[in-house]
């Protein structure tokens, strides 16, 4: 896994042992990045569940201003540091949980990158959340990485958030969503 385009272009990541966490493959990144490339630069990005970190170091890598990265594992956390360190990226890192970290910020996040653990209500959970916490402005995006499309867009749908699109990478569905 490597950082694809921007400042810390090719630099190889560090990734996590085990199939616990699984990292956002190269090529979902790239498209991702491809889809998103006119919102990055300047723009406050918030990867959740960050697992390696490689989304969130990307978008600073492309230009965003200000990349919050979340994630309570400690073994995640340690690979983040370290792909931090090699990356040489400015990043906040909250070292906690989801809810934890959105209690304790007060502005509104341009975009929001949602790769919760598979088969849970996290993604539901975490969008709920944001809405709650009024941290989305009128033009926020917010992507979540899954394999339940079907099953995430049925929970999402009681929100108030609008699906504006869904891409699908072998197993792995985007899921893009703006708020209503």
């Amino acid at each position: 896994m490597r950082i694809i385009s921007g400042k810390a272009r090719g630099t190889k990541l560090y990734t996590l042992e085990g199939k616990i966490t699984r990292p956002t493959l190269d090529r979902v990144r790239e498209a991702l990045f491809n889809i998103i490339q006119e919102k990055i630069v300047g723009s406050s990005f918030l990867d959740m569940f960050s697992g390696s970190g490689a989304v969130g170091l990307e978008a600073a890598s492309r230009g965003a201003k200000k990349v919050i990265l979340c994630e309570k594992s400690r073994e995640a956390i340690s690979v983040i540091k370290k792909n931090i360190e090699k990356t040489h990226l400015e990043v906040k890192l909250y070292e906690m949980s989801y809810e934890k970290m959105l209690e304790q910020i007060n502005e509104k996040l341009d975009i929001v990158y949602i790769d919760p653990p598979y088969k849970t209500d996290l993604a539901y959970k975490s969008v709920k959340k944001l809405l709650e916490r009024k941290l989305l402005g009128e033009k926020s995006l917010v992507i979540v990485e899954t394999d339940e499309e079907e099953r995430i867009v049925e929970q999402i749908d009681e929100l108030e958030i609008e699906i504006t699109d869904i891409r699908k990478y072998g197993r792995v569905h985007l899921i893009f969503l703006n708020r209503i």
